[in-house]
């Protein structure tokens, strides 16, 4: 049976595979200074993504708040692992072009 990769390296693989701003941005709120940031932030993500049926709110906001919120929370990062895990099988990595 495969090894499971861990949510940190999963989450750090599909940030790579981000626009370079989302990506900092993510990953400057992953960081354990930004806490009083994430959650709030990850709070209203989950409400705007409940809330999709709403002009400029939409579905994609419930999952990026989820991650932000498993950082935080180790109880989701098993069943988000696992989303992770599948959307790196549906969507494959483009190869980079030389920066």
């Amino acid at each position: 049976m495969p090894q499971k990769c861990d949510f940190d390296a999963l989450l750090y693989r599909f940030e790579e595979r981000l626009p370079l701003w989302i990506a900092r941005r993510s990953r400057s709120l992953r960081e354990p200074r930004a806490r009083l940031v994430r959650i709030p932030t990850a709070g209203l993500l989950i409400l705007g993504g409940i809330f999709s049926f709403l002009p400029v709110l939409g579905i994609w906001m419930l999952p990026l708040g989820l991650l932000l919120l498993a950082v935080d929370m180790p109880s989701l990062r098993p069943p988000l692992a696992r989303v992770l895990e599948w959307l790196e099988r549906k969507w494959p990595a483009t190869p980079q072009g030389p920066k």
